[in-house]
């Protein structure tokens, strides 16, 4: 029997052990700090669930449109929103602990190491152990960037990853970074009532996302009443009290009572003997792999955030399984980032699927592009949506569709006609003549569709 040793129980290696088991491997799991790791226990998990209390106050905010009025004092109870947080997060980990070991895996709490190609050290409260493996998965995830300058204290300086610990919520949070990550706790914590700063070191929020999607998030933020301070790169963070300030590198300074630290990740890949093993890693300490999860050593495979492809939970699980279906010998097909659909959790939300925009220009290609606001769909209509929009781009001639952007209320969910459309290479004619209902968000999508048929 094929013994598999994975080192991470994050979707990388949570999903690649189910696939391993379902396959006929023995499998070893080893993670540090509960199954699920990092997206299930301090990041993806209780940011969207924090997320979801921000979304319900945005609607009662706007519930006098639709004729409903309720007490000005609506307000979130932040102690009780993340005892909620940590409790459904601590739920989802042992759901999956559970499902793992009904499924045969064998799961340690403990840390990994690769000692030699299949060879692993575990260390575990009762002791350590080496175990010999046919096949090794590095699924060990990243963690937050901090400055010398901007040491997180837990209390007022904080990373993503501390803010539920937080009993009330801040009277001024400051957040420095608008990423992805910045952008979405920035729009959270003004949806919760904060007054919120974003500071950004480019001339708008979001930039490596499409320009129109990002402008329009910018304008809602500012409407809302957050401060965006683009162009602005911070030099330190200093607490006094319960007072932070932040300077910025022209010698600006911003005082608040909080600043969430949202200034990227570093790949959890030191002190595993990867260099000692063989292992390929980058500048950055990300690990080198290929399209099926293959790192430099033979047998040792890698997956999500750790190999820095594209930080998402969806794409680690599929790397995950591609590695084991690579590694055991089942049918493979390899990661395929162009049919990857993202979504940023602002409010409204950013999904996007595909060729972007950028990469449409910076390579030459020839698309045609149709955007189509939100406002205009009835549904919207009906429920009081002002801002988001459907943008579809289509081979010139063939008119497939290649990619698109959603912004709006659950983007998440309306993305998914437009990816089965790229995955599937479907043409614009063939998303325009698919039935929607009436009246629908979704009908927004097939009217983008119909409005590149003209353009073919």
């Amino acid at each position: 029997m094929t013994h598999v040793a994975i080192i991470g129980g994050g979707p990388g290696g949570y999903e690649a052990a189910l696939v391993a088991r379902r396959l006929g491997a023995e499998v070893t799991l080893v993670e540090r700090d509960g199954v699920g790791g990092s997206t299930v226990l301090t990041d993806c998990v209780p940011s969207k669930t924090l997320i979801a209390t921000s979304d319900l106050l945005t609607e009662v905010g706007s519930a006098a449109e639709l004729g409903v009025e309720v007490p000005s004092t609506v307000r979130a109870d932040l102690a009780s929103v993340n005892a909620r947080v940590l409790r459904l997060a601590a739920a989802q980990s042992h759901d999956i602990e559970e499902r793992l070991v009904s499924a045969g895996c064998r799961v340690l709490r403990g840390e990994g190491r690769v000692e030699a190609p299949g060879r692993v050290v575990i260390t575990t409260p009762e002791g350590e152990e080496t175990l010999d493996a046919d096949g090794i998965l590095l699924a060990t995830g990243a963690h937050p960037r901090v400055s010398e300058d901007a040491r997180p204290d837990g209390e007022r300086i904080l990373t993503w990853e501390q803010v539920y610990g937080l009993q009330e919520i801040p009277e001024h949070m400051i957040v420095v970074g608008s990423g992805v990550t910045g952008a979405e706790f920035a729009s959270a914590y003004t949806g919760l009532g904060a007054q919120v700063t974003l500071v950004s070191s480019r001339d708008r929020v979001l930039p490596g996302e499409d320009p129109d999607a990002a402008n329009l998030i910018e304008n809602v933020f500012t409407r809302r009443g957050m401060t965006v301070m683009g162009n602005s790169r911070m030099a330190a963070v200093a607490r006094e009290g319960d007072r932070v300030t932040v300077t910025l590198t022209d010698g600006r300074t911003l005082e608040g009572s909080h600043c969430l630290l949202a200034l990227g990740s570093i790949p959890n890949t030191a002190d595993l003997g990867l260099e000692a093993a063989g292992v390929g890693l980058d500048d950055g300490g990300f690990v080198h792999v290929d399209k099926v999860s293959r790192t430099s050593v033979p047998g040792i495979y890698a997956a999500g955030d750790c190999t820095g492809v594209l930080m998402l939970a969806s794409v680690a699980a599929q790397q995950g399984r591609i590695a084991m279906a690579h590694l055991l010998g089942d049918t493979v097909n390899p990661l395929r980032l162009a049919h990857v659909s993202s979504n940023i959790f602002t409010s409204p939300e950013i999904a996007a699927v595909g060729i972007s925009q950028k990469q449409i220009e910076e390579r030459g290609m020839l698309v045609d592009t149709t955007i189509l606001p939100l406002a205009a769909n009835p549904r919207a209509k009906m429920q009081g949506v002002h801002d988001g929009f459907v943008k579809l781009f289509a081979r010139q001639g063939t008119g497939t569709v290649v990619g698109g952007v959603v912004v709006g209320p659950r983007a998440s969910e309306l993305i998914h006609p437009v990816s089965l459309a790229v995955s599937a290479q479907l043409t614009a004619d063939h998303v325009a003549e698919a039935f929607t209902v009436y009246p629908s968000m979704s009908g927004s999508v097939a009217e983008a569709a119909r409005r590149l048929h003209r353009l073919l």
